[in-house]
């Protein structure tokens, strides 16, 4: 990682943080986006005392708002003329339904249009770059979801952790049909299981989410460990030039029929582009 440049999100804390204090410890320099200054200002201090001189760089936005995710994508394009790495992995669990100001569902805003957004808009520097890779976490709370085109963000039927499971399986489907795109570009894309991870995760989720995750948080991994599949995607020789895939505990894993479906990959993807094109 000697030299490259890795844009992350949802860096300031879990899997995240622990992903790029480690890409800087072997050798990158790390721009990342947060919400909070606070948080921010706090991981960049870590990522200055780990790798002191590489001018890591934090930017703040509300990637749940496709305005501040564009806007912060253009300032980070028109900054860093190459991006060698990019990591998607802002998300978040809601127990309610509740619209951004822009009126899209929470969850599919923050866990779905942020990641196609913000790729979008850096796509010309990560084909700048010799090899590029693009990593997005997504989960195996994906299994047992489908997506309801005539109710993609729950307006007739909504419950929290389907709409959680929905905007998983739409990572895993995004990353397919990104990856059919890329052919040729030398840029790659892939996502990944992280495993049931003990952070902040549905920390402020409200509702019946809360005490649920915190109590399976007893039984799971540290962030550390959950953070290595998103490293080894980051940098390993052995995933140089596969695309598409999905990765548990740094290999390929099986995903459910629906993570499949090339037609429901290229329909949301025709959506997505929609919205964007709305800004």
């Amino acid at each position: 990682m000697q030299g490259k440049t890795v844009v992350a999100t949802g860096a300031t804390s879990g899997i995240g943080e622990q992903a790029v204090e480690t890409l800087a410890r072997q050798g990158a320099r790390i721009v990342f986006v947060a919400r909070d200054r606070a948080r921010a200002e706090a991981t960049l201090g870590r990522l200055e005392a780990i790798a002191p001189g590489r001018a890591h760089r934090a930017h703040l936005a509300d990637l749940s708002l496709m305005r501040e995710t564009a806007r912060i994508g253009a300032a980070i394009a028109a900054e860093e003329p190459v991006v060698d790495v990019l990591i998607n992995n802002a998300g978040a669990v809601f127990s309610d339904r509740r619209v951004t100001a822009e009126g899209l569902e929470r969850a599919f805003a923050l866990n779905h249009m942020s990641y196609f957004l913000l790729t979008a808009r850096l796509l010309a520097r990560l084909k700048a770059a010799p090899a590029a890779r693009i990593v997005s976490t997504a989960s195996d709370a994906h299994r047992g979801a489908t997506l309801d085109f005539d109710d993609l963000q729950g307006e007739k039927h909504f419950n929290g952790l389907r709409a959680y499971q929905r905007s998983k399986l739409a990572n895993i489907l995004f990353t397919r049909e990104l990856a059919r795109r890329l052919t040729g570009t030398g840029v790659t894309a892939n996502c990944l299981h992280p495993g049931v991870v003990a952070s902040r995760f549905a920390d402020e989720a409200g509702g019946w989410a809360t005490p649920i995750f915190s109590l399976v948080k007893w039984f799971a991994i540290s962030p550390e460990k959950g953070a290595e599949t998103i490293v080894f995607l980051a940098q390993s020789p052995e995933v140089a030039g596969l695309s598409g895939e999905y990765f548990a505990k740094r290999k390929i894993a099986p995903t459910s029929g629906p993570a499949r479906d090339a037609t429901a990959a290229r329909r949301l993807w025709d959506i997505s582009e929609g919205l964007m094109a709305a800004l």
